[in-house]
């Protein structure tokens, strides 16, 4: 301002020095920014440990309209544990699906660890006093940080690649719903995952990929001993 009025007392560099000299150069407490820590990693080790969730937007027939899919998935199996499709966004919602979540999977209170990013649904006061209740973990991600929730981002890249995703949209929440149904049915068990050494997210949560892992390489180890030459 001064400057502006064409009176030069010293030059900006002088006045931070000065500032700093002062200490007048840190943030006061209510101005300072919010540190953001990256999140502790998080191992499973066996299934219903730690679940991923997040919403996607799918486009329905009206033109800047869309259906909402709510759909949590357990990190170690890769399993879609439960799935609802809405007409808005709600921690209503996303507090009433967790809890139909936990009751289909039987899980117990301090069981799991619930991870998401930092939207509204998942960080609503009624979300949060529903997981108080039912002792579940809540985790989020940094704010702005796109790669601190990879496995539902990933997850949701493969349901709209899928071949036999309508472009065009939905007609109705009762079409959605019945596409995602069959999805879900095909990923959990039939869709071999790459994560998880090309075995069904099912299989792995069941505890049933041990099995499957061990009769494949059977199946290599035979062919290896007809002709040794190749391997």
């Amino acid at each position: 301002m001064l400057a502006d009025r064409g009176e030069y007392i010293g030059s900006e560099s002088s006045v931070y020095r000065i500032l700093r000299s002062e200490k007048m150069l840190t943030h006061r407490s209510r101005s300072r920014p919010r540190k953001h820590r990256k999140p502790e990693s998080l191992v499973a080790t066996s299934p219903n440990q730690i679940w991923s969730w997040d919403i996607t937007y799918l486009r329905s027939g009206i033109k800047g309209a869309f259906y909402y899919l709510y759909l949590p998935m357990d990190i170690f199996s890769r399993m879609i544990v439960h799935w609802e499709i809405h007409e808005r966004e709600s921690p209503d919602h996303a507090s009433g699906m967790i809890e139909m979540a936990c009751q289909k999977h039987k899980v117990s209170k301090d069981q799991i660890t619930l991870h998401s990013d930092n939207g509204g649904p998942m960080k609503g006061a009624t979300m949060l006093a529903t997981l108080q209740r039912l002792g579940v973990a809540p985790s989020f991600s940094r704010p702005k940080v796109s790669d601190d929730n990879p496995y539902s981002e990933s997850l949701f890249k493969t349901l709209k690649y899928c071949p036999s995703f309508p472009e065009r949209g939905f007609g109705s929440i009762e079409e959605a719903r019945a596409w995602v149904e069959k999805f879900v049915y095909w990923y959990n068990h039939i869709h071999l995952h790459s994560g998880i050494n090309w075995v069904t997210p099912a299989s792995r949560h069941q505890n049933q990929d041990h099995m499957v892992l061990r009769k494949r390489s059977h199946v290599y180890e035979i062919a290896r001993q007809k002709n040794p030459a190749r391997w």
